[in-house]
């Protein structure tokens, strides 16, 4: 079954490479990739091809990047596929193109539908302290994340896991919930189940001032804004007035200190939030490498009493 099927891969991050190199080391017959455009990176501004496209071309798979999806995809199609399979692709997919594969279109999305519709599910369970969340393969229709659910698959979300660390587990949990359902998908034994819309929650993208980490926010809430920004794009605070992403944070203790008061000690940096100090415990200063939050102060000659923002 799994070579007679040819199917057309969306995606673009490198958690949907990882869903791709597990289904060509599989033996599924991956067709096409359809990806974002290469996008230029770091401060030379040096033009990089997307995850999946790296794994697309080392096996020799054709990839198409159109720019906006909904305007140019009048190829789609050529391409002759039985399945379009989705995960994390980052675009809306036009509705005359799911029409077009004979056996359908099938989106891998991560979280437990029809909670966390939208382009962040990981993230926002992340921040909203959730203790368990996870994947569903799904029908691809016109609403965004709305359509028939056909599996799922629980991913517990620990409280070591941030997102860089959490979506691994996601990717993992995706390929298998496609890998153990998608015969009987083909073979008409899974009808699915329509998603109850009194239940649904939305995901939004994560909006760039949302990275400027809240000093009102409880320790819990800090922490967890933290953990669901991790390391990519990365929430930020101003320490005095270097402005420093914060990648590792820790609740600390209770006190009506004011907001954003700064405390240095030898083990690290604590810092005011809205109901105690939280601990900054892996900093990335811009244009440095992470360090710890004692490498930091030294470095910065910060000291107790001064603000952060």
């Amino acid at each position: 079954m799994k070579k007679e099927i040819s199917i057309a891969y969306m995606g673009t991050p490198e958690i949907s490479a990882y869903v791709l190199e597990k289904l060509l080391e599989d033996g599924y017959s991956i067709k096409a990739l359809i990806t974002n455009p290469d996008k230029p990176v770091g401060r030379k501004g040096i033009l990089t091809p997307p995850p999946t496209k790296v794994v697309a071309k080392r096996h020799g798979i054709p990839v198409y990047q159109p720019v906006r999806l909904r305007k140019d995809h009048d190829w789609f199609a050529s391409l002759g596929v039985d399945l379009l399979l989705t995960f994390a692709y980052g675009q809306i997919v036009p509705e005359d193109m799911l029409s077009i594969p004979p056996k359908g279109c099938l989106n891998l999305h991560g979280s437990l539908l029809p909670a966390y519709r939208g382009a962040a599910p990981m993230q926002r369970a992340i921040e909203n302290g959730e203790a368990v969340s996870g994947v569903t393969l799904m029908e691809m229709v016109k609403a965004m994340d709305a359509g028939r659910m056909y599996a799922k698959k629980e991913v517990p979300i620990e409280e070591s896991d941030d997102y860089t660390s959490y979506s691994r587990k996601i990717a993992e949990a995706a390929y298998e919930v496609f890998a153990e359902n998608i015969e009987a998908y083909l073979d008409g034994r899974l009808p699915g189940e329509a998603q109850d819309e009194s239940k649904v929650t939305f995901a939004d993208k994560i909006s760039k001032e949302e990275e400027h980490l809240p000093l009102s926010l409880s320790r819990k809430r800090f922490v967890d804004k933290v953990r669901s920004l991790s390391q990519e794009p990365g929430g930020y605070l101003f320490l005095g007035k270097d402005k420093v992403k914060v990648l590792k944070a820790a609740p600390g203790e209770e006190s009506d200190d004011e907001l954003g008061t700064i405390k240095v000690a030898k083990h690290g940096i604590k810092v005011k939030v809205g109901d105690g100090y939280v601990g900054l415990l892996t900093l990335l200063p811009e244009g440095k490498k992470a360090m710890d939050g004692a490498s930091y102060a030294a470095g910065h000659r910060l000291l107790d009493g001064q603000k952060a923002s």
